[in-house]
């Protein structure tokens, strides 16, 4: 009984220690595109990319200006970007989402063979 009631005591404190966690989370402005760029200290700022309907559309601005900066000579592959109360993870795999920076990420778009975004499921596998 005695140990049962340890084993209680020890999820509670744990369950109420993970809700004092530092979260991060990006604006909830309905259809704009963000993009995201990390400051020193640990700060974000937010640059409005474009208005966007969907999700998908903001993950296409948001890789359009990744190629775009690589051509100039940048060198930054993965960039991050927000929408609609979710940070946007561009990746070598893909685009991942989350609603905090610090939680974790679910696939939203993966890359084809050539390097393009779609829809996970959406392209035949052989």
């Amino acid at each position: 009984m005695q140990r049962l009631v340890l084993i209680v005591i020890a999820a509670t404190s744990a369950l109420a220690l993970s809700g004092c966690a530092k979260r991060t989370e990006p604006p909830g402005d309905a259809g704009i595109c963000y993009s995201v760029v990390p400051q020193k200290g640990g700060n974000l700022k937010y640059f409005k990319l474009v208005n966007a309907p969907n999700l998908e559309t903001c993950a296409a601005n948001l890789e359009a200006m990744r190629i775009k900066f690589l051509r100039m000579g940048g060198t930054q592959q993965n960039i991050y970007g927000a929408y609609q109360s979710n940070f946007l993870f561009l990746e070598a795999d893909g685009v991942k989402t989350s609603t905090s920076l610090e939680g974790s990420r679910y696939l939203a778009l993966v890359r084809t063979g050539d390097g393009r975004l779609a829809l996970p499921g959406a392209m035949p596998t052989q």
